[in-house]
């Protein structure tokens, strides 16, 4: 090997490591984890197949107007003996070849071709939006999940947090104890509260690996052990919600893909309807034709009257192919008479589909109207929740700032002090909770009113 192909060979080698680390380090924003979710999500790619076989259907509809044209070849050779008019027996042993092409084309079926075709558009329509509402599906679940890697990474920050000040607390009950201003059961609780402090940086640690994975997990991620998402920063103070949900409601009837399916499958419904009436109509058809044959008889032809062999000459294949030839044209009606009362049947059962496709309509606007009701109570309730936290962590910060001024001034024992610190960890906590509840509540109602997620 030449020091040139080593030079080419260490360049494409630092190439591709440098590609793997890039990679490793990409940290996923919330727009790129639903870009990614939505064409990449088995159920989504399932709803897709339908709606590919959907726009089959609708090509299949639309091509119906246009003739059909078959053609047929045929072989056919027959042996044994047969009985000739005056009951002469003798064999008759015979080739026959035929060809013939056919077209046929409907000319008037009172449109049940034309409505058959709007009826697919519409299925076709109704089984787009139906991939839709799957895409809003994971995208939600995955903005929640989203919310909840930044709720526990900020988590790990209060707790990283509470460890240092566990360091300088026991830093200094070293000291004291040294000198013997306190005792060893001082330092001794120290300790205990740094270790104690050290498992909640682990658990925090873990939870935000666990609420990675479950992210990875909704993408469909095969390498989820690099996978990270990009920290947001978020509003230090948050605005009440809206007063009233009439009007993100009516924007939801209009723009979630459910509701939108569910009207679309209510035309469909109607046209099956017209199309089983179109059964009470006749029906004309137009069809043509071009045909030839051959015949050869392989058995000595023989005289019905004597019985003696008869010299025949069958011409050739192609003069007889030219000779046989002939066409027809035609046209041909099919008219209702009676069919058993089926097609009054059939129609009756149309209608009933159109009854359920308006209650399935009703049912999912009520189920629109419910899910926005909720999510406006929660936006309410989180924010009631959140305003609360706030002034629990106000008093336990001023708290632990006494517990601490105490603490130094020998007021206090230490065992206040970690109390004090603890419950402050814990208003800080519930303030996160609160304010990503929140958030996600609202970023919800935002989405029922056709604002797309973000944050």
């Amino acid at each position: 090997i030449t020091q040139k192909q080593i030079m080419r060979r260490l360049f494409f080698l630092s190439i591709l490591l440098a590609s793997t680390f890039v990679f490793s380090q990409k940290k996923w924003t919330l727009r790129e984890c639903v870009d990614y979710a939505v064409k990449n999500n088995l159920q989504v790619i399932s709803n897709q197949y339908n709606a590919d076989i959907q726009a089959k259907n609708l090509e299949i509809s639309k091509r119906d107007k246009l003739p059909s044209v078959s053609g047929s070849f045929n072989n056919n050779m027959s042996f044994g003996t047969t009985q000739g008019f005056q009951g002469s027996i003798g064999r008759n042993d015979n080739f026959n070849n035929s060809a013939s092409v056919g077209a046929n084309m409907q000319l008037y079926n009172n449109g049940r071709l034309k409505k058959s075709a709007e009826k697919s558009q519409y299925d076709l329509e109704a089984s787009l939006l139906d991939a839709e509402r799957v895409k809003n599906d994971i995208s939600l679940q995955i903005a929640q999940q989203y919310l909840q890697v930044l709720l526990n990474k900020e988590v790990k920050k209060i707790s990283d947090e509470a460890v240092a000040n566990a360091e300088k607390v026991l830093s200094r009950a070293k000291i004291t104890t040294e000198v013997g201003t306190t005792p060893k059961t001082v330092e001794a609780e120290a300790t205990a509260g740094l270790a104690r402090e050290k498992q909640r940086q682990k658990s925090a640690e873990i939870d935000i690996q666990r609420s990675l994975f479950s992210l990875a997990m909704l993408l469909q991620l095969k390498d989820y052990q690099n996978f990270d998402v990009q920290e947001v920063p978020l509003p230090s103070s948050l605005e009440a919600p809206l007063n009233s949900t009439e009007n993100i409601v009516e924007k939801a009837f209009e723009n979630q893909p459910q509701v939108k399916a569910a009207e679309t499958r209510i035309l469909s419904a109607q046209k099956q309807t017209e199309i089983a009436k179109t059964a009470f109509y006749p029906s004309v058809s137009a069809f043509a034709g071009l045909s030839t044959f051959y015949f050869y008889k392989v058995s000595p032809t023989l005289n019905p009257t004597t019985g003696q062999e008869i010299d025949v000459e069958y011409d050739s294949f192609f003069k007889q192919y030219k000779d046989n030839f002939g066409q027809n044209i035609g046209i041909s009606a099919n008219i209702p008479i009676f069919n058993k009362g089926i097609t009054k049947l059939q129609v009756e059962q149309a209608k009933i589909s159109e009854s359920i496709a308006k209650n399935t309509l009703e049912q999912q606007k009520v189920e629109v109207q419910q899910n926005v009701q909720r999510a406006y109570f929660d936006a309410n309730a989180n924010y009631e929740n959140y305003l609360a936290a706030l002034e629990a962590e106000k008093s336990t910060k001023l708290a632990l700032e006494f517990a601490e001024k105490s603490y130094e001034a020998g007021r206090a024992t230490i065992y206040d002090l970690n109390n004090a610190r603890n419950n402050y960890i814990n208003a800080q906590g519930s303030v996160s909770q609160a304010k990503y509840n929140f958030i996600f509540s609202t970023k919800l109602l935002n989405f029922y009113a056709g604002i797309p997620l973000s944050l």
